[in-house]
């Protein structure tokens, strides 16, 4: 988690699906969780997110994505930083209730920073 000036970098590793979504929003907001899914988890780390886009996303949807964005540093602080695994496997759990909230202290858009794809 790098802050800069009041912001804090995330990132979140996506799929076609959910990329289409944020696209239409205007690369602003995240798209509302499904039923199965009661937990959004943006990543503290782009390695992380490198990770769960080329091994998960691309294996379940035939491709992945790296997205990067910015969110209000300060509110943040709500959401304390979970280890879902190693040392570098962080990230932030916020309850799909909280994500039109969450969205809203988003600081500018969100940006595809990697791209995976199956092989042909």
């Amino acid at each position: 988690m790098s802050d800069t000036a009041s912001t804090t970098t995330l990132w979140r590793p996506t799929g076609p699906v959910e990329l289409d979504l944020v696209r239409e929003s205007g690369w602003r907001a995240w798209p509302p969780r499904l039923p199965e899914q009661p937990i959004f988890y943006p990543v503290l780390n782009e390695d992380y997110a490198i990770r769960i886009a080329r091994d998960w996303n691309v294996k379940h949807d035939g491709a992945g994505f790296v997205t990067r964005f910015e969110v209000d540093t300060a509110f943040l602080r709500r959401y304390p930083v979970r280890r879902a695994g190693g040392e570098t496997i962080l990230e932030l759990w916020v309850p799909a209730e909280e994500l039109d909230e969450f969205n809203a202290h988003i600081v500018g858009e969100i940006e595809v920073v990697r791209a995976f794809r199956a092989e042909a």
